[in-house]
């Protein structure tokens, strides 16, 4: 059975606090709680465990805590089509049957600390930056990225309830702090603008992030797909873990909905 939540019980959050997954699940339900059409939570049961299912505008992402029934999840995916699913491994080939998805190899890797180059500035770091700035870096990397006010939406409010932090270097490169749940930080939406491509710039500020977030204690993770996996290698991330998320092919990148965390 699947019902809407507005909220975890203390029992849930201790299980998803265990997984990067899980923690970006409770972040947001504290940011947004359960009483927006865009952001909303559910909860799974049936087939002797517990599953949690987030959908936040065209993405969806699926926790479970043992097994789960699998055609309502699919029937559940099928209802909403997102964009975007990420979900435990063992779902993946009931869910890839669906039509019109496709597999895509992700790798995690966590931020580990290492020197940046003499040429690195930090006072041209902005910790602060305007957010229409940052979306024109952004558009430049990432086809798929929401329609400019819905992004903007989640971002301003994400980063004023403290939990997100966007930031750039230079004006040219960004990465975002999607969330600090007790320590643990996902970082994402890198991107660095055509014209500077090649600079450093991004290594450097990906370096320094990593500095700064072992120096307060934090423990930093982010996402790369395959065609990222070699940069983030060399800047010295380790590679922890290993998954297939799912994307739709028939959804046009002008399409407004399109979009993912």
């Amino acid at each position: 059975m699947i019902q809407q939540i507005n909220a975890f019980t203390a029992a849930e959050v201790a299980v998803l606090e265990q997984s990067w997954r899980g923690r970006q699940m409770l972040a947001y339900q504290k940011a947004y709680g359960g009483s927006y059409d865009f952001c909303r939570f559910f909860r799974v049961t049936g087939g002797g465990g517990t599953g949690w299912l987030f959908l936040f505008n065209a993405t969806l992402l699926i926790c479970a805590a043992g097994e789960i029934p699998v055609e309502e999840v699919c029937a559940f995916t099928q209802m909403h089509l997102p964009f975007r699913v990420e979900c435990p491994q063992t779902l993946l080939p009931a869910l890839s049957q669906l039509p019109s998805y496709q597999k895509l190899h992700r790798s995690t890797f966590l931020l580990r600390s290492s020197a940046v180059s003499p040429n690195f500035c930090p006072e041209d770091v902005e910790t602060a930056p305007r957010l229409k700035d940052v979306y024109a870096i952004l558009q430049e990397g990432f086809p798929n990225l929401l329609e400019y006010s819905l992004w903007l939406t989640d971002v301003s409010h994400r980063c004023r309830h403290g939990m997100s932090q966007v930031m750039t270097y230079k004006n040219s490169s960004t990465l975002t702090l999607i969330y600090d749940w007790k320590d643990s930080v996902l970082v994402g939406q890198v991107a660095t603008k055509l014209v500077q491509r090649g600079s450093g710039y991004a290594r450097d500020f990906l370096r320094w992030t990593a500095q700064r977030l072992a120096q307060q204690g934090k423990t930093a993770a982010l996402y790369a797909l395959d065609v990222r996996v070699s940069f983030y290698r060399e800047i010295g991330f380790e590679e922890i873990a290993s998954e297939y998320v799912l994307e739709r092919q028939d959804v046009q990148k002008e399409q407004q909905e399109k979009g993912a965390l």
